[in-house]
């Protein structure tokens, strides 16, 4: 299966689960709770209070070698825009993804997320944690603090 396909199917438009496709072009699915939905809306609020240029973007699509992965959050530059558009799913990163851990998680799972975020281009990964707590990560691992300008401090929400 193809992304387009997965958006052009009626069946699949209302369903209450964040869509992905596996390497192979099979869906794979994950619940969305209202927890989730309330903590996406609480990192949309951050991070327009911290980037003054730029979009924001829930659910955002990314094509890779993996197939189609779903960052929750995500910031991207004037420029990422500029170059891509709406193009769905986008064939790079935006500068910024965040995964919102949740039980169905693995810590494997979100290990290769944040890898293949980085590996096509996000120049930061951060993962919310259940507690509210923000990991942030770069391609050296996890880091202390965030490399973009205004984002200090320990991250909670």
């Amino acid at each position: 299966m193809q992304w387009s396909d997965v958006l052009n199917d009626p069946s699949l438009r209302d369903l209450p689960y964040k869509i992905e496709l596996d390497a192979l072009g099979r869906i794979v699915m994950s619940p969305a709770s209202n927890r989730h939905g309330i903590q996406q809306a609480k990192l949309v609020q951050l991070l327009s209070r911290t980037f003054a240029e730029g979009e924001i973007a829930t659910e955002c699509s990314i094509g890779t070698h993996v197939g189609v992965k779903v960052a929750d959050v995500v910031w991207m530059s004037p420029e990422f825009s500029r170059q891509h558009g709406d193009t769905t799913p986008y064939p790079q990163a935006p500068e910024l993804c965040i995964e919102i851990l949740s039980p169905s998680n693995s810590p494997t799972e979100i290990q290769d997320k944040v890898r293949i975020y980085l590996g096509y281009g996000a120049q930061e990964v951060w993962t919310l944690a259940e507690d509210g707590r923000i990991s942030l990560f770069g391609p050296e691992g996890q880091r202390p603090a965030s490399i973009f300008p205004g984002v200090t401090g320990d991250l909670r929400l």
